[in-house]
């Protein structure tokens, strides 16, 4: 049994608590919080779970194998740091740290311990996005040409990060998760409409060396909650609605033919094929079981994490990228290519 110690019982920290629980191989325990009132909350449901206001108490309980952390972003750091230095794996709810530098030390910090760094990429464990990732491996989408994206809803507002940092690193760890190359180069633009908070609303564009282009929308400021990505290849298209209860994707047998004579190349004919539509079987397993169970495993065997701290690099450095364009009204920020982590810790130091 991995004994957990989860840091933090606001919004996520409960469903982390319950699949946590849930999980025949690991054992809820503690929780920390700063709220006396949240910690009440927590043993009238958990009774059976000690409870603290002092996160170093379960740093120092050697029954905690590992120590989840559902806190706002600007204390990711300092929780996961610590958590290491005590040598105790660690999950991080995304996104993983407030900086690309952050990152690194922390990935370093886990490798030199041997300790498992996990970042809560959670759509990433969705059945959905499995399928489509199964899909594209397979070739039934062709070249992927286009990633299209739309995330909004009313709220929530968050004072500590921007609407980019808040929902648009979910379709960045997917698009890292279901393409085969990294982006080049990233343009944004964002607009803030409450005075003294940041960006509520942002359209980011991911430029990358081949065909493909990823456009992803956000926004804190909508009417209603909408969840949904178009993935578009040379052999079929495929639209995945989050909110959808049963059919959350559908693939489609649709595109277009370009066909032009030798001496006219210029003169291009677009054909266009229409097909089938069908709707492949997805599981009803929440993300988050999935996720809870495969740090488990990782954590028991040592295995590299699906979403670890190299994956959760490469998402804070696109949204580094994409904030500064955003400062820049839009201006295109090109993507370094990446060193070893240890250069670069290195070079922090």
């Amino acid at each position: 049994m991995i004994g957990i110690g989860i840091v933090g019982y606001g919004y996520w920290g409960p469903n982390l608590v319950r699949n946590f629980a849930s999980n025949e191989s690991s054992r809820v325990i503690g929780v920390s919080d700063l709220d006396a009132a949240k910690l009440s909350a927590c043993t009238r449901r958990h009774p059976e779970i000690s409870t603290t206001s002092n996160f170093t108490e379960l740093l120092r309980n050697p029954r905690v194998d590992a120590i989840a952390i559902a806190t706002p972003v600007h204390t990711h750091f300092e929780l996961a740091l610590a958590a290491l230095n005590a040598g105790k794996h660690v999950l991080v709810e995304k996104p993983l740290a407030q900086t690309s530098d952050q990152v690194c030390r922390l990935v370093d910090e886990a490798d030199r311990r041997g300790l498992t760094l996990m970042v809560d990429h959670t759509f990433l464990y969705t059945p959905a996005v499995q399928k489509i990732r199964e899909l594209i491996l397979q070739d039934q989408l062709g070249e992927i040409f286009y990633y299209d994206s739309t995330r909004s809803s009313l709220g929530l507002f968050q004072s500590d990060v921007n609407v980019i940092w808040d929902l648009a690193v979910h379709d960045l760890s997917i698009i890292q998760y279901l393409l085969d190359e990294d982006p080049i180069a990233v343009s944004a633009t964002g607009s803030s409409h409450v005075t003294g908070s940041p960006e509520n609303m942002a359209h980011i564009t991911l430029f990358f060396e081949g065909k493909c282009v990823a456009h992803v929308s956000v926004n804190w400021l909508s009417p209603i909650k909408v969840r949904q990505t178009f993935v578009g290849g040379s052999k079929k298209m495929i639209v995945y609605d989050d909110l959808e209860p049963t059919e959350k994707i559908k693939v489609y047998d649709k595109g277009i033919t370009l066909n032009a004579q030798a001496e006219n190349a210029h003169q291009f004919r677009i054909g266009y094929r229409a097909g089938d539509m069908w709707a492949p079987h997805i599981s009803t397993k929440e993300a988050l079981q999935s996720e809870v169970e495969h740090f488990v495993e990782c954590v028991s065997t040592g295995a590299s994490p699906i979403s670890n701290g190299l994956s959760g690099l490469r998402v804070i450095e696109v949204l580094e990228a994409a904030s500064r364009s955003i400062a820049d009204h839009g201006a295109p920020v090109r993507l370094k290519q990446q060193r070893p982590i240890s250069e670069r810790v290195r070079a922090i130091a």
